[in-house]
């Protein structure tokens, strides 16, 4: 598990360098005291493991940029890739705030040698565009508490067509029959790039009418032979039938025929304990297996913001389960109990 005493510690994402594995992750001081108030102080934290058990904090990666620019209030949720010439590129959402104090989310870049000293870019690369993503707008005309266009997700096209990158966005218009819905417009954003530099924002891969709110923080990943789309939502971001419905919310999980799409989201589940967030897959090199991680979200109404050890990831027909990965300093009580807590 990686905890930090002095900090919370939430969504964060995964990159294999062929040696070791690196953990970039969201963190604020607990000396805050309200842990809503961490997405205001977000800075991007890293870590090195070698099993994904055992974590050495590194320098960080990230910071917030002085006043005006695109991320001076907080570097949020983002992904990391290699470019064929060698360089990684780290995409992460830069929030800032509106005059009468609305958070607007957009995306930059970070460029590394090494993943360890990165140089952010000129930002942003891409904004929420009016035309196919809902832009922020005070009530009572807004629909969204912010504008909603973060968490990058990279990932190279399958037929090598360059990159895409899936965005949590909400739709700029509401779903077919009820353009007036204020909920229930959250769909996976998407642009494309062909160098990892300059990027065209394209229309959504899904449409409105999804029943979430907002989608964040996509991965596309292959278990077991079968593609899937994870993404995370909040019972609180959902419409009100899915409250009455008895739905938890959380990591959910959906089939894909690619990583662009489709996607059932129709048929999308939730990951069995409600008490997770922000779910990540990633092949371990020296099993073959799966592994999933995620952070502890609220347990008994409270934040825990702390990360996961790794399950191992498999299917028991549709439904995906989720196994405590034995290491060599945990006991079969600790493991049950990291699974159910």
């Amino acid at each position: 598990m990686f905890k930090l005493p002095e900090a919370w510690v939430w969504d964060f994402w995964l990159v294999d360098d062929g040696s070791d594995y690196h953990l970039f992750f969201l963190y604020a001081s607990r000396a805050l005291r309200d842990p809503h108030a961490r997405h205001y102080r977000a800075s991007v934290g890293h870590a090195v493991s070698s099993d994904l058990v055992h974590w050495e904090r590194v320098v960080d990666a990230l910071v917030r940029s002085d006043a005006p620019a695109f991320d001076d209030l907080a570097t949020w949720t983002g992904s990391v890739v290699r470019h064929p010439d060698g360089r990684w590129f780290m995409f992460y959402t830069g929030a800032s705030l509106t005059a009468d104090g609305a958070n607007v989310q957009s995306i930059g870049y970070a460029v590394s040698s090494d993943l360890y000293v990165w140089d952010k870019a000129p930002g942003p690369v891409l904004r929420a565009d009016g035309e196919w993503y809902e832009k922020y707008a005070p009530a009572p005309q807004g629909n969204w508490h912010d504008e909603a266009f973060r968490d990058p997700w990279v990932v190279a096209d399958p037929e090598g067509d360059g990159w895409h990158m899936l965005i949590t966005a909400r739709s700029a218009v509401g779903p077919a029959g009820d353009p007036g819905d204020r909920v229930d417009r959250g769909v996976v954003g998407h642009a494309w790039s062909a160098d990892l530099e300059s990027w065209e924002l394209r229309e959504p891969l899904s449409a409105p009418g999804a029943g979430f709110g907002q989608l964040e923080v996509f991965q596309t990943h292959v278990v077991d032979g079968r593609q899937v789309l994870l993404f995370n939502c909040a019972v609180g971001d959902m419409p009100e039938a899915a409250r009455r419905a008895g739905i938890t919310g959380g990591v959910w999980i959906a089939s894909a025929e690619s990583v662009v799409g489709p996607y059932d989201l129709a048929g999308a589940r939730e990951i069995d304990d409600p008490s997770l967030y922000v779910g990540k897959f990633i092949d371990d090199r020296e099993t073959g297996e799966t592994k999933f991680m995620a952070f502890r979200n609220e347990t008994g109404g409270s934040f825990i913001g702390e990360i996961t050890d790794p399950y191992v990831a498999s299917w028991a027909g549709d439904r995906l389960v989720l196994t405590p990965a034995a290491s060599e300093t945990s006991s079969e009580a600790a493991l049950e109990d990291s699974l159910t807590s």
